[in-house]
């Protein structure tokens, strides 16, 4: 499994990032290979990020050539290109 970790800055208040996160969500639960994602608030403001897990670096390798990846930027209204951060699951402490 793979851990995507996306965090950006958003021009957007809380309220309205929510709005089009919710508007997105259908497009992100059928992505193949999209076991969950998390949805997080930084400490600071205009600041949000993503936790992704990916059941293969193949799903994630797709993904990230998607119309639904290059939306992004554009969706949430980013101030400047988002910090990636990829990272293999050695193990995991549960399996549910």
């Amino acid at each position: 499994m793979i851990i995507q970790i996306i965090k950006l800055k958003s021009n957007l208040s809380e309220e309205e990032l929510l709005k089009r996160a919710k508007e997105r969500e259908p497009q992100f639960r059928a992505i193949s290979g999209l076991l969950q994602k998390y949805y997080v608030k930084l400490d600071q403001p205009g600041q949000y990020g993503g936790i992704y897990l990916w059941d293969t670096q193949e799903s994630l390798n797709a993904y990230r050539v998607s119309e639904l990846a290059s939306s992004i930027p554009g969706a949430y209204e980013i101030t400047e290109a988002p910090n990636i951060e990829i990272m293999n699951i050695l193990f995991k402490l549960r399996e549910s």
